[in-house]
């Protein structure tokens, strides 16, 4: 028996998606190839009706109208519409075809078979259950126009189409388009114009979670679409699941190093030995900082040094000095035991999680700072000669004391700003609280924090590297005018054995600042557990610097030995009276 089908559009057909602008939305046929349609239609409006048959058969048609006044017909070429107010035609092999229900139609086509097994990687489809196995295919259009997807498979397959990237930890990010069981109860189709020269992604999924099978894939469409099924690189960029995730910043810290090594609910004692070396380090590194600072504070206390800059300067840097190692250690057990302990409340770990890091990164670029400014008022010492003023500079160190912490942490403004504590359920066999502190930055916030750290982790060495050569050069200089008979190289080899100690000291720092400096730029996408004793080595001996202030400074000069000596005996003295 021969049927036909009429559906009445308002404004224009699109035969890739017979659902658009349809104002008869269910089927009408009638029997022997005739049908009847009523409908209301509004003067000075464009409709479009378009006649078609069961798959396969071609019919010649004609169609009468009559209403209450004249309906004019054009015929639309290539799309489907009717000419006349009587116009017959006949529908061939060369009439144009479209989808009308879930039938496919006659174009090129590719196709392509996959079984997702328990191999297959999982995400989270819905953003409520986990453990969706799935297959990720790139799409590669030849020609832009409309094409059609459609699935076949023993299992209920969903499929959704992503433009430029699909990332599964956030499925709803880039998604284009998405289709599921449209033809039938296991199957999808997708409809869907495509561009050449963009990138596509098609994702094919379960229905339910922990389901496995094959499916295939055909496409069709006005040219060839080649489908290249891939893995998804799952990197450790993004932290969380089930859509629940967030993306890390570039550089290591301690929490990242330390993350997996620390036991949740366990004490101190059931932690791994990794763990209970790095916390004994800890406190031997807090007692080296601890000795250092009081050796150095006893002999800067002087008031003789403090007369001119250097001293002042090196007062400071005792303080601060300690002020990096404790806060070190803080940063060590804040990270431990927030995360043994999870019912350390919220507030607490927040206030930490934005505190803790720029207070520590404060205290570090302040202590190299001041060791900087150092150096630097030696070359003016030696630039100056006897026109040095001792009051002036004595002076000027007070200031920069007083106005270099606000500059440094205006420069670190961002970061706290930028740092916030996030709190991810996991499921396993329970479900567990993991809670990270992350800094999130745009792009251009990003590169001002790459500039900022390369700036205050390396500046200072040059500077103290810098200053060194420029005491040699322009003591062997001052000399070479009242020492001719000496050559200017014999006067500058006699300088350099006089204050290499200038020279050593900033190259020493230097290289113990590098694991800092590396690990401060590495990409967010690296994880430290694949290499934690090389991270923790390097992260523990760039703090090494905070400790050095006595050994640095103080033993290679005779005066601040000196003066150290007259100072402890005077202590002695005063703890026997």
């Amino acid at each position: 028996m021969k049927t036909m089908y009429p559906y009445i559009y308002t404004n224009k057909f699109n035969p890739f998606d017979v659902s658009k602008n349809v104002l008869n939305d269910r089927e009408i046929s009638g029997d022997q190839g005739q049908f009847k349609v009523t409908a209301v239609l509004e003067a000075n409006m464009m409709y479009v009706i378009v006649v078609t048959t069961s798959s396969s058969i071609t019919e010649n048609v004609s169609i009468q109208v009559s209403g209450r006044s004249y309906t004019g017909f054009n015929r639309i070429s290539n799309t489907s519409s009717v000419v006349q107010t009587v116009y017959a035609s006949e529908l061939t092999t060369n009439s144009s075809t479209y989808f009308r229900s879930c039938s496919s139609s006659s174009s090129y086509y590719e196709a392509i078979q996959v079984n997702l097994t328990t191999n297959s990687q999982t995400y989270s489809r819905d953003c409520r259950k986990s453990n969706y196995y799935y297959q990720t295919i790139r799409m590669h259009v030849m020609e832009t126009g409309y094409y059609a997807l459609i699935s076949s498979s023993n299992t209920n397959t969903f499929g959704y189409i992503y433009e430029d990237d699909f990332n599964p930890m956030n499925p709803v990010e880039n998604l284009l388009k998405q289709d599921y069981r449209a033809c039938s109860s296991r199957d999808f189709k997708f409809i869907a114009y495509l561009y050449t020269d963009t990138k596509y992604i098609l994702v094919v999924t379960t229905s339910s979670p922990n389901m496995t099978g094959k499916f295939s894939i055909q496409t069709s469409g006005p040219s060839n679409i080649t489908l290249d099924p891939y893995t998804q690189i799952q990197t450790s960029c993004f932290i969380g699941q089930k859509c629940q995730f967030y993306k890390k910043s570039i550089g290591i810290i301690l929490d990242d190093i330390l993350r997996d090594e620390i036991q949740l609910n366990m004490t101190m004692t059931d932690q791994t030995i990794l763990l209970k070396i790095n916390a004994a380090l800890t406190m031997i590194m807090f007692v080296g900082g601890f000795i250092n600072s009081l050796l150095s504070l006893i002999t800067f206390q002087n008031k003789d040094l403090r007369q001119i800059g250097c001293g002042v300067y090196l007062l400071a840097s005792s303080i601060t000095s300690f002020l990096t190692i404790s806060m070190f250690t803080v940063k060590f057990w804040f990270v431990v035991l927030t995360q043994m302990n999870l019912s350390i409340p919220v507030s607490v770990v927040r206030g930490g999680c934005i505190l803790i890091e720029p207070l520590l990164k404060l205290c570090l670029y302040l202590d190299a700072w001041l060791n900087a400014c150092v150096a630097i008022e030696r070359a003016i010492l030696v630039f100056k000669g006897i026109n040095f003023n001792k009051q002036k500079s004595q002076r000027i160190a007070r200031w920069i004391i007083l106005i270099l912490p606000f500059c440094i942490m205006g420069s670190i403004i961002h970061e706290p700003i930028h740092r916030e504590l996030y709190e991810m359920k996991t499921e396993t066999n329970k479900v567990d609280i993991d809670r990270w502190c992350l800094t999130r930055y745009s792009p251009s916030v990003q590169q001002y924090n790459t500039i900022i750290l390369f700036f205050h982790l390396v500046a200072p060495c040059i500077v103290n590297l810098c200053s060194a050569l420029f005491i040699i050069f322009g003591s062997a200089r001052q000399r070479s005018t009242a020492q001719t008979r000496r050559t200017i190289r014999e006067h500058v080899y006699h300088q350099f054995n006089e204050h290499k100690h200038l020279l050593i000291s900033p190259i020493i720092l230097l290289i113990l600042s590098l694991p800092r400096l590396i690990m401060s730029m590495l990409s967010e996408c690296v994880n430290p557990s694949n290499h934690r004793l090389l991270f923790i080595f390097g992260y523990f001996i760039s703090f090494t610097p905070s400790m050095l202030i006595f050994i640095v400074f103080v033993l290679p000069s005779a005066l601040y030995r000196k003066t150290f000596q007259e100072s402890v005996r005077r202590w002695r003295r005063l703890t026997h009276q």
